[in-house]
């Protein structure tokens, strides 16, 4: 057998995520917790939560990758995302699995706390510690809010409150946002999730 068919044996007993980049740490910090060193992770660009539209196509090209690299056991670790069913083609077309739910804020939660929230949330905008760590170069330089706070109205003054989802206990990520509360005008909440329904959804993974 040569080097490239040993890889391709190696990679065909392992289990590849190909996930949102926005998960990428949480995702490697549910299999450290989980002790899954059969599992590989490779990611998609963060910047399509902008562009859902771009999902299932990358998401095609990138599990018949993986499949000719070898893999046969693979996870998609995407919620619908926006993609208004069309990721869950992609998923049936290859035989694979994705994340449940219709997004991170969802199975972050739980599919049936996030459910019994409903309601209560129609009018809340979320973070994650993704998205505090990222604020400025998700939100505040493509909206042109730092250049134009006078926007603000513009995109936010439908909302109530924002939740922040809050996978970790950081200050440093609890400070970003309040912060982004009171920039936005709108009450501030914090709910310690923790990782959710990503944690499941690993250990169930064939190993």
């Amino acid at each position: 057998m040569d080097d490239a068919q040993s890889r391709k044996a190696e990679k065909a007993e392992r289990v590849l995520i190909i996930a949102c980049g926005m998960l990428a740490r949480e995702v490697l910090a549910v299999k450290s917790r989980l002790a899954s060193d059969h599992i590989d992770l490779t990611c998609l660009p963060a910047e399509y939560h902008f562009r859902p539209d771009r999902i299932a196509p990358e998401m095609d090209k990138a599990i018949a990758r993986a499949k000719a690299e070898g893999y046969r056991n693979i996870f998609v670790g995407y919620a619908d995302c926006g993609t208004g069913g069309m990721l869950d083609k992609i998923v049936e077309k290859h035989g694979v699995e994705r994340m449940a739910g219709p997004h991170c804020f969802a199975f972050y939660q739980g599919l049936d706390a996030f459910e019994r929230q409903g309601d209560a949330d129609m009018l809340a905008f979320y973070m994650t510690d993704f998205l505090c760590r990222h604020f400025d170069s998700f939100f505040m330089k493509p909206l042109g809010l730092d250049r134009h706070p006078e926007l603000i109205e513009d995109f936010f003054g439908n909302y109530e409150k924002l939740v922040y989802l809050a996978q970790t206990d950081d200050p440093a990520l609890d400070r970003v946002a309040e912060d982004a509360a009171k920039l936005l005008g709108l009450a501030y909440e914090r709910r310690f999730t923790g990782y959710g329904d990503l944690v499941p959804a690993l250990a169930n993974l064939p190993a």
